[in-house]
């Protein structure tokens, strides 16, 4: 009698070794994608919201005529321009946000990955222990009978 025990790691484990985490920087874009991701980088900036403030600034005299054109003026120009860019800024600080949880998850599930795998190992020389122990009982036991039919 032995124990025998073949641990077979999972197929995900040499894929996620090589790819490590996914981050938004990683993704593939094409020409149109570059152009985006400039405008992008461009206007989610807080230099760009002052200037579009300053912009939106130039036409609020010609919206100061009435209360309706100073409503319009702060919903059509102000805020969408001005907002638009501080928005975007909120927006690229959350996703480096995002991008650090993932590479500290995956630092996280790496360190498991590990530790299950020294556990696989301790395992391992557990079972030789056990296999030795049962191949001495086993011993005993021949000697034993042996002993009793003399």
């Amino acid at each position: 009698m032995s124990v025998h025990f073949v641990h077979v790691p999972h197929p995900r484990i040499a894929q996620r070794k090589k790819s490590g985490p996914p981050k938004t920087t990683d993704e593939h874009v094409g020409f149109n994608g570059k152009i985006a991701l400039i405008l992008t980088t461009v206007v989610g900036t807080m230099w760009c919201a002052y200037a579009f403030a300053l912009l939106a600034l130039v036409a609020l005299p010609s919206a100061t005529g009435s209360p309706l054109l100073l409503i319009q003026w702060v919903s059509q120009t102000f805020i969408q321009l001005v907002m638009l860019s501080v928005i975007m800024v909120g927006q690229n600080i959350l996703s480096r946000a995002s991008d650090k949880r993932a590479d500290m998850t995956y630092q996280d599930a790496d360190a498991t990955f590990h530790e299950s795998e020294q556990i696989q190992a301790h395992l391992l020389d557990q079972d030789h222990a056990i296999n030795e122990l049962l191949d001495k009982i086993a011993g005993l036991e021949a000697s034993l009978i042996k002993a009793k039919q003399a």
